[in-house]
């Protein structure tokens, strides 16, 4: 019987040590084992990070930023110098991986640059958008904003056609991408400080203007669809 019992309690002590292993391996394997969000950032010159050093650009910046959050984002530079809506569009199938969570859009600006119709800018992001959502991905809107040299018309029809597709498709949007970089301003001299010698694309310490705004929003895009 002592042998017995001796044994019994040897099971029992063996049962409750390989217990308290799997407990303390339950606690922490979520952190350990939670998968990533990853996000594609499919843009031009802006998201690319044109005229910067590596590590200064937008996406960069965002990714330092994010991980000081807290955050176990991963995002993916799908930014292409010189890219319009419709080049955004025509690289969209291979840049989504079956790894991708979320997109963020910001494109637009070479469409401005060519004088490209809005019908033809809003009819290329609306398919993005589209495709998008119906793979399941959260997608966040970051606009471009029509200057007023092309006419009222022009502007009014550029400008609103970044919320429409929002609204179609349930999509995140933001302030216009250069209003990241200095909400208040009226004035293009008063962003001048940060912007690159070409007066196009702002430089590192615009970037890490964008991303303090942007940030959050980004933020937004990994969590749980209530």
């Amino acid at each position: 019987m002592k042998i017995a019992f001796q044994l019994s309690k040897a099971r029992y002590g063996a049962r409750r040590r390989l217990r308290n292993i799997t407990l303390a391996l339950a606690l922490c394997l979520p952190a350990a084992a939670q998968a990533e969000t990853t996000i594609v950032a499919l843009g031009d010159s802006l998201t690319a990070g044109y005229g910067l050093p590596e590590g200064d650009g937008l996406v960069p910046q965002m990714q330092a930023w994010l991980t000081a959050q807290g955050s176990d984002i991963t995002l993916i530079n799908a930014g292409v110098s010189g890219d319009t809506s419709a080049g955004g569009l025509s690289r969209l199938d291979w840049s989504l991986t079956p790894e991708t969570d979320a997109l963020i859009v910001t494109l637009g600006g070479n469409d401005l640059l060519r004088g490209i119709q809005p019908s033809e800018t809003r009819s290329n992001i609306d398919s993005i958008v589209k495709q998008a959502t119906e793979r399941g991905l959260k997608v966040l809107i970051v606009p471009m904003e029509a200057p007023g040299n092309f006419g009222p018309d022009y502007k009014a029809d550029f400008d609103a056609l970044y919320p429409a597709i929002a609204t179609t498709h349930g999509a995140a949007i933001t302030q216009p991408f250069f209003r990241l970089l200095a909400p208040d301003a009226t004035d293009p001299g008063q962003i001048a400080a940060f912007m690159q010698p070409d007066g196009l694309h702002p430089n590192k310490d615009g970037v890490a203007e964008i991303v303090a705004r942007l940030g959050p929003a980004v933020l937004d895009l990994a969590k749980p669809t209530p």
